[in-house]
């Protein structure tokens, strides 16, 4: 299915619509304020699999990806030092993703790297879902391919490529072809390891 949502005023009639799909285990494509991205309940272990099985991901070796709606649900899921915090809320929400130390709330499978991405993109699309849902989402971004730019930007033919893999397509307008810069601050100083689409001092 592909669903028009407005990223300036989300209609919060659609929101649940996609919550209730999230909430039964479903998968959403949706806007961020980088790229489009595919996602789940992040504690619903069966959807993050089948996310990571698409993406060819092995979550003992790959870092995953959060999206939270607001700080206190970041120090929900981990574990925010002082200067981390003083980092993070100069910076979010915004194109960045936060490397931390994983909290105890989440499941087994963010432990076995003992870190996890924390997103809060400034989009109102995906933060209302979160909010909504009263979970974090996992976050993977769409496939890039330079070759054909359009199939990770254009909602219509993300939904033509994905629409087979997932539950919900949401057309948010379209979307970035950089990602979001990677911050690791699961020591110190902390490190940039992906220059994306934010700029940040360290």
């Amino acid at each position: 299915m592909l669903l028009k949502i407005y990223s300036e005023n989300p209609n919060i009639k659609d929101i649940n619509k996609v919550v209730n799909v999230v909430k039964d285990g479903g998968l959403v494509i949706y806007p961020t304020d980088t790229m489009y991205a595919i996602g789940c309940d992040a504690l619903n272990v069966r959807a993050v699999e089948r996310i990571c099985q698409i993406k060819g991901v092995n979550p003992q070796k790959s870092n995953l990806s959060i999206i939270c709606y607001d700080l206190s649900d970041i120090s929900e899921y981990a574990k925010v030092s002082n200067n981390v915090f003083k980092l993070i809320r100069d910076y979010l929400p915004g194109p960045f993703t936060f490397i931390l130390p994983v909290s105890s709330s989440l499941p087994k499978i963010y432990k076995n790297r003992k870190e996890v991405g924390i997103r809060m993109p400034d989009n109102n699309i995906i933060r209302e879902l979160c909010k909504e849902l009263g979970n974090p989402i996992l976050t993977m971004s769409v496939q890039y391919d330079p070759e054909e730019p359009e199939y990770s930007t254009d909602p219509e033919l993300i939904h033509e490529k994905y629409g087979e893999d997932v539950d919900i397509v949401i057309d948010g307008g379209f979307g970035d072809t950089e990602g979001s810069t990677v911050v690791d601050c699961t020591r110190e100083p902390f490190e940039i390891v992906r220059q994306g689409k934010g700029g940040i001092e360290l």
